[in-house]
């Protein structure tokens, strides 16, 4: 099977094209950089440093023959979308756009849509996909907006589409230096280096965490599932999850750090609990997570430790700065 991969050198990317390279796929793909790193593209994997938006890149035999699109990229920092939404609705909205434009012109049999729990908002969790959207933020609503425009131009050009809603996923392989998002590899990263990890608010904002291990394969099974056509499925563990207070001790005692949680401000629109159901996820995909939290974060903070921590990098724009903007962007405490 012919797969495209958008976002192959980002963390959740790079990890589906591994794992489909191992299944035997042909696995080509594109990644703008925004949030990527090319150590993390496995070899085998044909691939283009290029925006999703570039139109030109999608001409010649990049898409053609492809059986499945697996439209990963993003621009994922749901807080930065606050003060930075161009980039963010550029980098989440418009991608999408561009690349059914071309997996259409291409004859693509599937387009697998990479969502977010932000489509949920606020609503009352657990989660469970036949909540309307109601984001809250503008990363939960260029997503929304993004999953409207696969239901509708898949359906007026008679493409299959599917729509995979991860949890919050973690491991290695993921962007640790990035100020803006990924709270688990902020934390650890920041706790290797020996600066105490930094919680918003009071810390009982409550999260489930996905470790990647157990999102690649329900994932895969998205392309080839028949019944997976034409739904949307959460995947995430379904337990009562972990406040960020309580990943953050987690974290100093698998360092075996004798630092302290520095508290801040609060986040503007930042949800409080935001768990789901994989009720769904179990029934058409087998679904089933094997990895304890504490053997997930083990995994992460040992991967770091062989990448050696490193400083964070404010790569991107805070668009509308203002009083509400966190410190802990504007003055780079992190």
């Amino acid at each position: 099977m012919k797969v495209f991969i958008t976002g192959v050198a980002g963390f959740l990317g790079s990890h589906l094209a591994r794992c489909g390279l191992e299944a035997g796929w042909d696995v080509r793909g594109i990644d703008s950089m925004l949030g990527g790193d090319r150590r993390n593209v496995p070899k085998g994997a044909l691939w283009k440093a290029v925006p999703c938006a570039s139109h030109g890149v999608y001409g010649g035999s990049i898409l053609a023959g492809t059986d499945v699109v697996y439209h990963c990229a993003a621009a994922p920092y749901e807080g930065l979308s606050v003060f930075s939404p161009e980039m963010v609705y550029e980098n989440t909205l418009m991608s999408t756009i561009s690349v059914l434009r071309a997996s259409i012109a291409a004859g693509v049999r599937r387009f697998v849509f990479c969502s977010s729990m932000s489509r949920y908002g606020a609503q009352q969790a657990p989660f469970t996909e036949n909540m309307r959207t109601a984001p809250v933020d503008p990363y939960g609503c260029a997503k929304t907006a993004a999953e409207d425009a696969v239901r509708t131009l898949c359906g007026l050009h008679g493409l299959e589409w599917a729509v995979v809603v991860p949890h919050n996923i973690y491991g290695p392989g993921q962007r640790y230096w990035d100020p803006f998002r990924n709270v688990a590899a902020i934390m650890a990263n920041r706790v290797l280096q020996g600066k105490p990890p930094i919680v918003y608010g009071d810390g009982t904002q409550r999260r489930c965490l996905s470790y990647i291990g157990d999102v690649t394969g329900p994932l895969m099974q998205m392309a080839t599932e028949p019944a997976a056509a034409g739904e949307v499925v959460n995947v995430g563990p379904d337990d009562e999850g972990v406040t960020i207070a309580e990943l953050a001790e987690l974290i100093l005692k698998l360092t075996e750090s004798a630092l302290e949680p520095v508290h801040m401000p609060p986040r503007p629109a930042e949800v409080h609990t935001a768990t789901c159901s994989a009720a769904k996820a179990r029934a058409l995909l087998g679904y089933e997570p094997r990895w304890a939290l504490e053997d997930g974060l083990a995994q992460l903070i040992a991967w770091i430790k062989e990448r050696g921590p490193r400083p964070f990098d404010y790569h991107l724009p805070v668009e509308l700065p203002s009083e509400r903007t966190p410190k802990t962007w504007t003055e780079r405490l992190i």
